[in-house]
């Protein structure tokens, strides 16, 4: 029963997602190429966040004088 609610709750989300982005009206293919791009966007975001952030937090508590 909760696997059930679960992916009920799943199918859910993945068709509101469909609609608000306005994918339900390309074709399968166009929505595997946008699903790609989007998600190669959000990874590059993630790790460039990742990579970069320690340094700028670090400089910021420099300059403040938090750390030495």
């Amino acid at each position: 029963m909760a696997l059930g609610d679960c992916w009920k709750n799943l199918s859910w989300f993945y068709r509101q997602y469909l609609l608000v982005t306005a994918l339900y009206m390309l074709e399968p293919w166009e929505r595997t190429v946008f699903n790609s791009l989007l998600v190669s966007v959000a990874g590059m975001a993630v790790y460039t966040g990742y990579v970069f952030m320690p340094q700028h937090i670090m400089a910021i508590l420099r300059y403040f004088q938090m750390v030495q």
